[in-house]
């Protein structure tokens, strides 16, 4: 695997753990279908958040919430779409939200991390 495979990989697992300490319950991981994937699926009650995680060892290509531009979010959405589809009793009763965390710094386990919630 990649170094930033790795990276990225541990940027979602310490996500997933911040997310939980938040109350939230991780629904799925790294769900994928031709479309694309969506990193994290959690839930609380009366929400369904899908979550992009951008994971970056610096700023050198710029702020990690740059690459959640507005094409990145409308594919998050169709692919939330999807997933309500594939998932309705998951999802049912719930109000759909997009969320992006950032995790900057060369150790993801120690890194600076950003919730941004409910992006349009």
């Amino acid at each position: 695997m990649a170094a930033k495979d790795v990276l990225g990989r541990a940027g979602e697992e310490r996500a997933a753990r911040y997310l939980e300490t938040c109350g939230y319950t991780v629904l799925d991981r790294n769900w994928r279908i031709r479309d694309g994937e969506i990193d994290l699926v959690i839930a609380r009650p009366g929400e369904l958040v899908v979550v992009e995680v951008k994971t970056r060892s610096g700023d050198g290509f710029g702020h990690p919430f740059e690459a959640v531009d507005g094409r990145k979010q409308h594919r998050l959405w169709r692919l939330a779409v999807a997933w309500i589809a594939a998932h309705p009793d998951q999802a049912q009763g719930r109000r759909l939200r997009l969320d992006a965390i950032a995790i900057t710094g060369p150790d993801p386990q120690t890194a600076r991390l950003e919730h941004l919630q409910d992006l349009r």
